[in-house]
């Protein structure tokens, strides 16, 4: 699968598309720096470029993978979000990082809620959970308002993860979580919304 060949996504804010060579530096910036550290990080430059190598090839190996998250006005990047199933996994995951400086807008949370929209609708995921460092509140704090609980009995990637997992298709469908989800991202859309206590991807 090329990245001409990888799906685009639209929401209000963003356009979620293939990773490109080009969006390196900022992947590499975010990985080799403190914001890695719930994600095996802060890494060096060589173990960054391989990371970044994954993330395309997932796309060739699995069929579907991270998207890389645009401003749909500007072009700049803010992250990353999607699916992401390397060897070892015991489940798919749906997945997200927001680069340092652009978190508490909403970003993380508006790119996952359109990354498992597809996942379940175009790729017939059944579900899907998160694997979360127990230490990286932020991370946690964003799954549950995506709707995802802790599932204490799912197998972990090396027993020191939590396993978060999300509503199904089924339990999403029209639901209240999925209208209180998309009201949320109404309110980060509005230029004049000012989130109050932490900032919250």
């Amino acid at each position: 699968m090329t990245a001409a060949s990888i799906p685009v996504i639209e929401t209000r804010r963003l356009v979620l598309r293939g990773p490109e060579p080009q969006d390196y530096p900022d992947f590499k910036a975010t990985f080799t720096s403190y914001r890695a550290r719930f994600m095996g990080g802060p890494l060096n430059a060589y173990e960054a470029w391989m990371l970044y190598a994954a993330e395309i090839g997932h796309w060739q190996i699995r069929g579907f993978g991270m998207w890389m998250i645009h401003d749909k006005a500007t072009d700049e990047t803010y992250g990353m979000a999607g699916g992401w199933q390397p060897a070892k996994w015991p489940e798919a995951e749906l997945a997200w990082v927001i680069w340092p400086d652009k978190a508490g807008h909403g970003f993380a949370l508006e790119a996952t809620h359109a990354a498992r929209r597809y996942l379940y609708g175009e790729k017939g995921w059944a579900g899907a959970v998160s694997y979360i460092d127990p230490k990286n509140l932020d991370s946690i704090r964003l799954a549950e308002r995506l709707g995802a609980t802790k599932d204490k009995g799912a197998p972990t990637i090396d027993g020191n993860d939590a396993v978060y997992r999300h509503p199904s298709p089924a339990q999403l469908d029209g639901s209240q979580l999925a209208h209180g989800i998309e009201m949320e991202i109404g309110h980060y859309a509005d230029p004049l919304f000012k989130p109050k206590g932490f900032p919250l991807d």
